[in-house]
């Protein structure tokens, strides 16, 4: 059924699905600019299949040639920010520079220091009657040397530039070693008084960062440069999802390049995209802008999946996978086994062990072809219930690697639930939240710091009477959000998972004493989960 990487596909070109997702990440109209989802949900699968479909009019900038780390590193930068120096102005325009010099390079072809004197030939040309514009272009003058040069190195020449000019404000060599040196050398004289001063003098030079030509450069990018719908053009932004952003100067950094997209959204015939996990879009504090906050996740499009769009998109799989084989496929009822009364149907027994992403639907369905019994062009039952051991266990394994960077030892928590009860009383539950809460006292046990934070109601309760919500929410909304867990209020009603109501943990009124908590069947092989008798029955009903 092709790969869950979209990198590694061999069927993404052939069998891609339209999603309504999709459609608005491709519509210029679509304001929504940042798409945030889980790992999984094909956010690069739709990024890849854009630059597919509008050939030419897509420039990709990767997250390695963004020098992020060489930044936070620099000691200029890791200096002023002890001193709680505000680097934002610094950091916004840098993107923004990144961005419009992106943008100018495919448009124009410069690739070279005659291409780029042609460029600027013909746009002084242009807009010579505008001295607003013009003194914006002398700005692009000045990095005459590195204008063809790769991202990367456009960037350390900034971060570079920024540092000199910081030092030479200062009046002297402030003596740091560029690369995670000691801050040596002697403070100039002038700045021998308390750090509140020494912060102010560096924040005014921040400040001075030159944001007004850049803000105008935006206006000739507008108006002059990618002028008209022929010249529309995409940049994306894809895979801002490595370790680093963990950082707090990093986050900072992620933020400010927000800031730069919302700029840029004035110029019409362009659209930037920027994809992100939701662990690392939550970590982001926007509130440090005030009303900035709102403006960003009203351009946020969280990507999800009903199970009409994955069983629509496996339909387009199964007929593209046919069609290699020589076979003629319809839909993927073609090569699943028969609804029965017994079972139910298979499709959604399988949509019942994912957590309704496509990688999840095509690693099951892999796994059951790759485990088939008779080899035959349909799936049998066995060969669904066959495969399940497997999946379960590479499922469980990729929520640690989703997670397990913001949560180290987060493994051993779900180790705790092994061979629970499906579903769990309240007080059952709560038996095993304790178990994970003295997780701190095991030797070697990597994650002491995240787990004392969520359950420090506990710790710090003395002998007072506790309230069970305002103990155990921090980890249950946490459990719940990585859509380990579900809860069903009422004996009647429905499990609901993170997929199913992202905010249900949000209403404490759910916690009833009657409510009722489940692991994911996506991980009950993994975890040796012993379902109820009286669950088997209502799941036998259910079928029915």
């Amino acid at each position: 059924m092709g790969a869950g990487q979209a990198e590694a596909d061999p069927l993404l070109s052939e069998a891609f699905y339209e999603s309504g997702d999709y459609r608005a990440i491709r519509s210029r109209r679509d304001p929504r600019c940042f798409v945030v989802a889980r790992t999984g949900a094909g956010k690069s699968a739709a990024l890849t299949h854009l630059e597919e479909e509008f050939p030419g009019k897509v420039i990709r900038i990767a997250p390695q040639d963004l020098s992020l780390p060489y930044i936070t590193d620099i000691q200029a930068v890791k200096y002023l920010d002890q001193l709680n120096v505000r680097l934002d102005l610094f950091f916004e325009a840098l993107w923004k520079h990144v961005l419009l010099v992106e943008i100018i390079r495919h448009r124009y072809s410069v690739d070279s220091p005659v291409a780029k004197q042609n460029f600027l030939q013909t746009l002084v040309e242009k807009i010579s009657r505008d001295p607003g514009k013009r003194e914006a272009l002398k700005y692009l003058e000045e990095f005459e040397g590195k204008f063809w040069c790769e991202t990367d190195q456009r960037v350390r020449e900034i971060v570079d530039k920024f540092e000199r000019s910081v030092e030479r404000n200062a009046g002297t060599d402030l003596g740091w070693n560029r690369r995670a040196g000691d801050l040596g050398g002697n403070r100039p004289a002038a700045l021998d008084k308390d750090r509140a001063e020494e912060a102010d003098y560096y924040q005014r030079i921040v400040n001075e960062t030159q944001l007004a030509r850049l803000n105008k450069m935006i206006s000739v990018l507008n108006e002059d440069i990618i002028d008209s719908p022929q010249n529309a053009v995409y940049v994306i932004i894809d895979d801002l999802d490595t370790q680093w952003v963990d950082e707090r100067l990093s986050n900072d950094l992620v933020r400010c390049l927000f800031s730069a997209v919302l700029s840029l959204k004035r110029v019409q015939n362009l659209k930037v995209l920027v994809a992100l996990r939701t662990n690392i879009f939550e970590k982001i504090d926007f509130g440090q802008r005030g009303a900035q906050g709102e403006k960003f996740r009203s351009l946020v499009l969280n990507m999800k999946w009903t199970r009409s769009d994955l069983r629509e998109m496996l339909d387009e799989r199964a007929r593209a996978a046919g069609r290699e084989a020589g076979l003629e496929i319809d839909s993927i009822s073609d090569v699943i086994p028969h609804t029965n009364t017994r079972r139910g149907d298979p499709i959604n027994h399988i949509f019942d062990r994912t957590l309704l992403r496509p990688r999840d639907a095509i690693s099951y369905l892999n796994e059951c072809f790759s485990s088939a019994i008779d080899g035959g062009s349909r799936l049998t039952w066995e060969d669904i219930s066959g495969a399940e051991r497997a999946y379960s266990s590479d499922r469980l394994l990729a929520l640690r690697d989703e997670w397990g960077p913001s949560y180290p030892g987060i493994m051993d928590a779900f180790e705790v639930f092994r061979g629970c009860p499906y579903p769990m009383t309240k007080l059952e539950f709560q038996s095993y939240l304790d178990e994970v809460m003295l997780l701190p006292a095991k030797r070697h046990f990597e994650g002491v710091e995240w787990v004392e934070l969520l359950s420090k109601d506990m710790w710090n309760s003395g002998n007072g009477k506790l309230e069970w919500i305002k103990v155990y929410k921090p980890l249950i909304a946490l459990f719940f959000n990585f859509g380990f867990i579900g809860c069903r209020e009422g004996r009647s009603s429905e499990a609901l998972y993170a997929h199913d109501e992202p905010d249900y943990v949000d209403h404490d009124m759910k916690f009833t004493p009657d409510c009722q908590f489940f692991i994911h069947p996506a991980f009950h092989c993994a975890l040796d989960i012993q379902i109820a008798e009286s669950e088997r029955r209502r799941l036998s009903l259910h079928h029915h």
